[in-house]
């Protein structure tokens, strides 16, 4: 005979409380979606080791500065990414240290799963 766990009201209640907005969750997966791209994990990579111009970016990952200004713009956009302007150069760092967890959480679990 199969047995069946059920929780009672209070429970769920509790846990529904608890869950993420319909807004908090779209944002969220918005966020996924944007880091679901193999591009732009390397350049969160390259910006967790420090700041870095468009010019050294595209160098380091051998793509061009148009395709790398263009990820860029969609990771500042998320909010993953800040940049600031010196001359005419701009620079480009983590959004804040959130994306740094976010970052290495991701990494570790592809790890493990991988047995590295």
């Amino acid at each position: 005979m199969k047995k069946y766990h059920f929780i009672d009201g209070k429970e769920a209640r509790k846990l529904k409380a608890g869950m993420p907005s319909d807004e908090a969750a779209a944002r969220l997966a918005e966020t996924f979606r944007v880091l679901a791209d193999p591009t732009r994990v390397k350049i969160l990579y390259l910006l967790s080791k420090g700041e870095l111009c468009v010019h050294d970016i595209s160098q380091i990952l051998g793509i061009s500065q148009p395709s790398a200004s263009h990820h860029l713009r969609i990771l500042r956009y998320q909010g993953l990414v800040k940049s600031r302007r010196e001359g005419k150069r701009i620079f480009y760092s983590l959004g804040d240290e959130h994306v740094l967890d976010i970052y290495r959480c991701g990494y570790e679990h592809v790890k493990k799963r991988r047995g590295e």
